[in-house]
C-alpha cells in the first residue's frame, strides 16, 4: 500500500487480490475483511466482484501464451528456411559466376 500526497491509498494488484480473495473465501464478513486491510467496504465488494468475474482469465492467458509461443516458433522455423535458401543461393550464385 502506497499513500499518495493528498494521503490517498494506493493498493497493488496483488494486493487487491489479496483482499478480494479473502472476501471470496466468506469465512469473514466484508466489513471486518476491510477492517483488516483498512479499505472501504464497498471498495472490498467491487474487487471480489472482479475477481469473481474476470477468475476465468486466470486460465485462458495460458492458452494465450501457448498460441504466441506457437506463432513465435513458426516463423523462427520459417526464418531458418529462409537463411538456408539464402545461403545456398549465395553458393550457387558465386559458383556459377566464377
Amino acid at each position: 500500500m502506497v499513500y499518495t500526497g493528498d494521503m490517498k491509498k494506493i493498493f497493488s494488484a496483488k494486493q487487491k487480490a489479496q483482499v478480494a480473495l479473502e472476501a471470496v473465501k466468506g469465512i469473514k464478513a466484508l466489513s471486518q475483511v476491510a477492517s483488516d486491510y483498512a479499505v472501504h467496504p464497498i471498495q472490498v465488494g467491487v474487487w471480489k466482484k472482479q475477481l469473481v468475474g474476470n477468475a476465468h482469465l486466470a486460465f485462458e492467458q495460458k492458452t494465450a501464451m501457448d498460441d504466441r509461443q506457437e506463432l513465435i516458433d513458426r516463423l523462427y522455423k520459417i526464418i531458418g528456411q529462409r537463411d538456408t535458401e539464402l545461403e545456398w543461393l549465395k553458393k550457387k550464385l558465386h559458383v556459377e559466376s566464377s
